[in-house]
């Protein structure tokens, strides 16, 4: 073989590889990133996996914070609510400032961990106006509200919730 076709090649098969272990680190470092939605019905199923239920993996938890569930001890900043996807409920511990919109009956995902039977929150976001929902959340609400026969309120402008848009966080 001619020296600079050895050259060429030794150079094809060395970005080759460069880009090969790239992508590798690349993936490697998305999948440590992502964290998946669940409902509370999904966790407790066991819908979202063993890693998920022990512990292991961070994921976000979406529903909605329960009605006469939210507790704060005085002079603590760890807040305690349920959120519920319309199947199940599941407990929520979060410790630190809660977003001012925050309130029960509305929208929010949580990003943490399970402990036990009880979700330990790092970060709570609270929907933004009256017709926001995540479109994940809403998706999975939408399912359990058929599944439970709830009619599912209309949009301020007369559509129905599920044909509004949805907007992300």
């Amino acid at each position: 073989m001619n020296p600079t076709r050895k050259r060429r090649l030794w150079f094809v098969i060395a970005v080759l590889a460069a880009a090969s272990i790239a992508a590798v680190l690349v993936t490697m470092a998305l999948q440590r990133n992502v964290a998946y939605l669940y409902t509370p019905g999904e966790v407790q199923r066991g819908e979202a996996g063993a890693q998920v239920s022990a512990g292991e993996t961070v994921f976000r938890l979406g529903g909605m914070v329960s009605a006469g569930s939210f507790k704060r001890a005085e002079g603590s900043m760890e807040a305690h609510f349920r959120v519920t996807d319309g199947d199940a409920e599941m407990p929520v511990r979060y410790t630190g400032i809660l977003p001012d919109l925050f309130r029960e009956k509305q929208a929010v995902v949580a990003t943490g961990r399970m402990q036990g039977d009880t979700f330990v929150a790092e970060q709570v976001l609270a929907k933004h106006d009256e017709t926001y929902v995540p479109k994940e959340v809403a998706d999975k609400m939408g399912l359990a509200h058929r599944k439970h026969g709830v009619a599912e309120p209309d949009a301020p402008d007369g559509k129905a919730a599920d044909a509004a848009p949805a907007k992300g966080y």
